[in-house]
């Protein structure tokens, strides 16, 4: 269902997000994650005025995994900061993210190492969005995805309480993964 149409508005900001995922000739993965902020207006900063359509920041992050989903290497670029010569100097702390898994409280290690002054606030907030991406990314190539009633495997799909949708006592996985599916414990 589409969102409800909008009233009279007009647009001052966007940010756009994105992540691309490479497999790799060498069996890894690279993420390359990216964030943009351009505003529509002319606007005033401390190191000076930005003109409007060009953007506010820009920045890349790249991070390197295997096939267990653990990085490997990662590196961070700034194409168009706030503060010139000033936000730029943190890109080389994000190697702080070599060792750590995608899928093992990453958020919160992430938080650890790289949060408020340890890191840029906006590319911090960038690596939030890699496991899920990541998981994307995998599933058909890396992971077997089984979406089907008729799946016979002795292995437990694993998308399943993932997410709200695929809870094993919802009717998602009562209807698509029958086999898996769990009876709601009333309380």
């Amino acid at each position: 269902m589409p969102l409800s149409p909008p009233v009279s508005r007009s647009l001052r900001h966007t940010r756009a997000i994105t992540v691309e995922a490479y497999a790799r000739d060498d069996g890894l993965w690279d993420l390359d994650a990216s964030i943009r902020d351009v505003k529509t207006r002319d606007i005033e900063l401390g190191s000076g005025r930005r003109p409007g359509g060009l953007p506010v920041r820009d920045l890349k992050l790249r991070v390197t995994i295997d096939r267990n989903l653990t990085i490997v290497d990662a590196e961070a670029a700034s194409d168009a900061v706030p503060y010139p010569g000033f936000c730029e100097a943190i890109g080389p702390v994000y190697k702080k993210l070599i060792g750590l898994s995608l899928m093992n409280h990453f958020r919160l290690h992430l938080k650890d190492r790289l949060s408020g002054v340890l890191g840029c606030t906006h590319l911090t907030e960038l690596a939030q969005v890699l496991p899920t991406a990541a998981l994307q990314a995998f599933a058909d190539e890396e992971f077997e995805t089984r979406d089907g009633a008729d799946d016979n495997s002795a292995k437990r799909p694993f998308e399943l309480d993932r997410c709200h949708a695929l809870r094993s006592d919802g009717p998602a996985v009562a209807t698509y993964y029958p086999r898996w599916s769990i009876k709601a414990v009333s309380g």
